[in-house]
């Protein structure tokens, strides 16, 4: 990991250790392991973990979406991760406070090596985003590519039992 990276993972790691300001939420870094941690974290319920990038137009395009299910279902576990380095931040914290995502659980990468993190949740996921996770309460899953409706995240709801 170069010096740039190493103090963007650093400032990313203090901010999800300390809290941050007002506003905004804790960004944790996902790493390797992060996945494992995410499950175990949530074993026995059903989850939704929402891949996108800052860089993405359909992930922002879900933005709005992801912020209507949360209303709608604020019980359902809900788990964001912006697979854009630690460089990005900022952006990342900027997108998730304008779309008032703040109160989900947060995450970003902090590795020079991306496609270990992707290969790590998925070892049949390229990277294409908006990628989004359905995991029903015995973490049984299903990945969806692409931007989706929210006539089609409710109906991937129901399929799953969520």
């Amino acid at each position: 990991m170069n010096i740039k990276n190493t103090l963007a993972a650093l400032a990313l790691m203090l901010a999800g250790n300390q809290g941050v300001m007002a506003d905004q939420t804790a960004i944790k870094p996902f790493k390797p392991g992060s996945y494992q941690q995410i499950l175990a974290a949530n074993a026995n319920q059903p989850l939704m973990l929402a891949v996108w990038s800052v860089d993405c137009p359909s992930c922002l395009k879900d933005m709005e979406i992801l912020n209507k299910i949360h209303e709608k279902r604020p019980a359902l576990k809900i788990v964001m991760l912006a697979t854009d380095d630690a460089e990005a931040l900022p952006e990342i914290q900027r997108i998730i406070d304008s779309h008032k995502l703040s109160g989900l659980e947060n995450w970003a990468f902090v590795s020079d090596n991306p496609e270990k993190l992707r290969y790590e949740i998925d070892p049949a996921w390229y990277g294409e985003l908006p990628r989004t996770y359905f995991f029903d309460a015995t973490h049984q899953r299903e990945g969806k590519s692409g931007a989706m409706s929210l006539e089609e995240f409710e109906a991937q709801f129901s399929k799953m039992r969520m």
